[in-house]
């Protein structure tokens, strides 16, 4: 039996969104009510999309802010969804140049989580995984100094 189309990985990207705070860096999280949790603004891609495209398109959607993408990309986590699907997401380090965080259809809520304190606040291990490879990099001091 051949392959369909509902047989293909979904490919996703998102953001790992940093700013400068009084006690050190932060980071963003999301609350999806529609799933109760707590990761980080992540999207599919449309058609013809890049992912740094849907990155860029996804966080601004899903938490209002216009982002500087950090090159290289971070990260890419590879999982199975519900419907026994594989999906890959790829995330860049990002930093907020504009906007205003309004609820959604998508996100009810955000939060700004010291680095350091953030695994506590996510959902799943691959978001920890994925927060434990950002602390141990050392990029975000680099992107806020």
């Amino acid at each position: 039996m051949g392959s369909t189309m509902i047989d293909a990985q979904v490919q996703a990207a998102g953001g790992i969104i940093v700013r400068s705070g009084k006690k050190g860096p932060k980071v963003l999280l999301v609350h999806r009510e529609r799933r109760n949790d707590w990761s980080f603004p992540k999207g599919k891609l449309d058609p013809g999309e890049s992912f740094k495209q849907a990155a860029r398109r996804e966080v601004e959607e899903e938490t209002g802010f216009s982002c500087t993408l950090h090159s290289p990309r971070f990260a890419t986590v590879n999982y199975i969804i519900g419907n026994g699907r594989g999906k890959e997401v790829r995330y860049w380090l990002m930093t907020v140049d504009s906007g205003e965080f309004e609820p959604n259809d998508e996100v009810d809520m955000i939060t700004w989580v010291r680095l350091k304190n953030a695994a506590d606040r996510l959902t799943y291990a691959r978001d920890r995984k994925v927060l434990s490879e950002v602390i141990n990099s050392g990029r975000v001091e680099t992107i806020l100094s």
